[in-house]
């Protein structure tokens, strides 16, 4: 425990250790009407005591991570990776369940190398491969064997040393990134730019000192009362950089001492571009170039540990010929909210989300405004923010990662909508997804599998609503209305032979004004039930393929489309599309012999109803009330425990097989369903 809990119990002549469930102890809350019961937090979390240190409670319930950085991988479903202080330092974990367990979605963590200050930079094209970092020390670790690699510039080792004695000044989170461009083209940063093509065997320096190097800073930190010299606390070090995506061989720096360069041939000449405004000796947390035009580029400056507090963001269009200060104190960010780290969406210029101390911002038109972004956010540190396949991925410094899933509407202007008129968003292509509901709280707790489907909707609006889905060729696949059965019932066009009508009430499908999220599980109206509640739920899920969502309200129609894409992992286990359209196709003939033989069942039952209605019966009408009995047996399973399933059961078993996963269906499947449909016909017969 490098900073160890201690406890007085004679006005502090005497000192004993406290053992909490982790080290490097940092603060505490003791009641002060109740001193035996204290908080006590630490690197690992916090911990409570209720008397007086001699038991804690547990850290493994409370999402606390402290992150330093966040990349994200290219599989699907996309992992996170970050630097993690303490506890199992990098780590990477998925945003979606990998893999379809019994038991439901579970999460993972893996741990990728290096040490807890990372950072963890996943290879392009190759998730195994992570890119890892401890204290400077660069290491390839392969998540698929376990086995890490280092590769350390310089393979000096740098503790205890005065920084300006040392030949690579490599701080706590020297960063590590991936060229755009080329995967096999590494930076790493001391003070010089480092660049390896062959996973770091050998480096090439190709920058020169690109910090602004103070000498008299340049020495033990601490001394003489505590020695701390472990790269920690260096300065004068590069902190960020980035590759543009929109021009090759343009790369910005930015150095933790305060100096912002820029290279546009790859590393040969370099140029200081640093703002004339900004105060010096500020810590360069971030350079964003932007996705969209080349040029272009942000970078945020972090002075609180100098005393001064106010956020600083600025952006350029010419390379940093000149600069455009974002944050005046007064266009949204507080005065006093520093920030650590901006960028822009790859899918909407302007769009601008920056991480403070103290929670999220968003800026619609390229920083001139900013506006809280908090939500359902913690007040805490955003430490890094990615933008990935639509989705916005935080990193924080206490609280973990944090996603919101799918920014579409943003994309398209959700800040602009008319108060007055309804509008539906176009929906994101997303993949066939499939895994098991969760199972219980200890399970984190992600989204059920779906496509999400934004609206807005004005004030007033008159029950029903309703949202249809139809396939390419124009097949209607499932069709929600909000409301209850009672609201709904008259509003609705019935089929006047069978006095019903395929819909499902959702009472998630919201009328109230606003911008609303509904999920679609990507499923097939159910079988028919008896039960109002359970009829033409849970059917099967639809094929990879293009759909449209058409949206109702008041009268007035609106379609958008969207595509759904074979799930990778499904596809490299060999299954085809052609497969999964075979797998939907039958699970769709076994739904209607389920509504068929439901029906059947329901009807048996009501013949029996009319019959013992009729008072008195007849020798005919016993007769036919007695064969109605032996259909009903023949039909419905009799209640009690391990009963012999009948055929509305034997009929939902085998739903039951095709559903379960992505597959070709055996040729069992289809031989059984011919059987119980013969089953099926020899009961109407009997029935007729």
């Amino acid at each position: 425990m490098s900073t160890p809990y201690l406890k007085s119990t004679d006005g502090g002549k005497t000192w004993g250790r406290l053992n909490p469930p982790h080290g490097d102890n940092h603060d505490m809350w003791i009641n002060p009407d109740n001193p035996q019961l204290f908080v006590q937090a630490n690197d690992g979390g916090a911990n409570v005591t209720h008397n007086g240190g001699k038991t804690w409670s547990t850290q493994l319930n409370q999402p606390t991570a402290e992150l330093y950085t966040l990349e994200v991988d290219d599989q699907y479903p996309y992992w996170l990776y970050a630097g993690q202080q303490d506890n199992y330092t990098t780590i990477s974990v998925p945003s979606l369940p990998p893999y379809s367990h019994q038991a439901g979605a579970i999460g993972l963590v893996m741990n990728t190398g290096g040490c807890e200050t990372g950072p963890a930079v996943p290879k392009p094209g190759n998730p195994d491969i992570v890119y890892s970092n401890c204290k400077g020390r660069f290491s390839v670790y392969n998540k698929k064997t376990g086995q890490e690699q280092s590769y350390d510039v310089g393979a000096a080792y740098m503790y205890g040393h005065n920084p300006k004695d040392l030949t690579f000044r490599f701080q706590r989170v020297s960063p590590i990134h991936v060229s755009p461009h080329d995967p096999n083209v590494v930076y790493h940063t001391s003070q010089f730019v480092h660049k390896t093509m062959d996973d770091g065997k050998t480096w090439e320096i190709i920058s020169p000192d690109l910090t602004a190097f103070e000498e008299d800073k340049q020495v033990i930190s601490g001394a003489p009362i505590t020695r701390d010299i472990t790269g920690e606390e260096f300065y004068s070090t590069i902190y960020a950089i980035r590759e543009s995506a929109v021009e090759k061989g343009v790369i910005w720096v930015g150095a933790n001492d305060g100096p912002v360069h820029v290279t546009q041939d790859g590393g040969t000449n370099w140029k200081k571009v640093t703002p004339n405004n900004l105060p010096g000796g500020g810590r360069i947390d971030c350079v964003e170039p932007s996705p969209h035009q080349a040029g272009k580029a942000y970078f945020t400056s972090m002075r609180y540990q100098l005393g001064d507090w106010k956020p600083y963001i600025y952006k350029t269009t010419n390379y940093g010929k000149s600069w455009e200060l974002l944050t005046d104190g007064d266009n949204g960010i507080p005065a006093d909210y520093p920030v650590r780290v901006v960028r822009e969406d790859p899918d909407r210029e302007g769009l601008l989300y920056a991480g403070t101390e103290f929670g999220l911002f968003i800026s619609f038109d390229d920083g001139k405004n900013w506006q809280s972004f908090q939500r359902n956010l913690p007040v805490t540190p955003i430490s890094d923010i990615k933008v990935h396949r639509k989705d916005l991925v935080l990193a924080t410094m206490g609280r973990s990662f944090w996603i919101m899933d799918n920014l579409s509407s943003l994309h398209q202007g959700a800040e602009q909508l008319e108060a007055s008129t309804a509008r539906l968003f176009q929906p994101r292509d997303d993949v066939r997804y499939r895994y098991r509901g969760r199972s219980g709280s200890e399970h984190i707790d992600y989204p059920l599998p779906g496509v999400d489907i934004e609206y807005y909707l004005p004030a007033g609006v008159a029950e029903p609503i309703k949202m249809e889905f139809l396939d390419a060729s124009g097949k209607i696949v499932r069709t929600l209305v909000s409301g209850s059965q009672d609201s709904v019932a008259a509003k609705v066009v019935r089929d006047m032979a069978t006095n019903d009508v395929a819909y499902n009430l959702n009472s998630k499908l919201s009328i109230k004004s606003g911008l609303h999220r509904f999920r679609w599980d990507m499923r097939h109206h159910g079988s028919w039930d008896a039960s109002e509640r359970k009829r033409y739920s849970g059917g099967p899920m639809v094929s990879p393929g293009t759909y449209t969502v058409r949206f109702t309200v008041d009268g007035k129609t609106m379609e958008e489309s969207f595509a759904l894409k074979l799930d990778p992992k499904v596809a490299a286990s060999g299954v085809s599309l052609a497969d999964v359209q075979a797998q939907e196709s039958v699970a769709l003939e076994i739904i209607a012999l389920l509504s068929e033989v439901k029906k059947m069942g329901e009807e048996v039952k009501e013949k029996q109803k009319v019959l013992k209605g009729n008072g008195e019966l007849t020798a005919d009408q016993q007769k036919q009330l007695e064969q109605l009995k032996v259909l009903e047996k023949m039909l419905v399973t009799a209640k009690g425990t391990y009963m012999q399933p009948m055929l509305i059961s034997q009929v939902n078993y085998l739903y039951g097989i095709v559903r379960r996963a992505d597959q070709v269906p055996g040729r069992d499947v289809y031989q059984r369903l011919q059987v119980l449909k013969a089953e099926k016909a020899e009961l109407q017969a009997m029935m007729d």
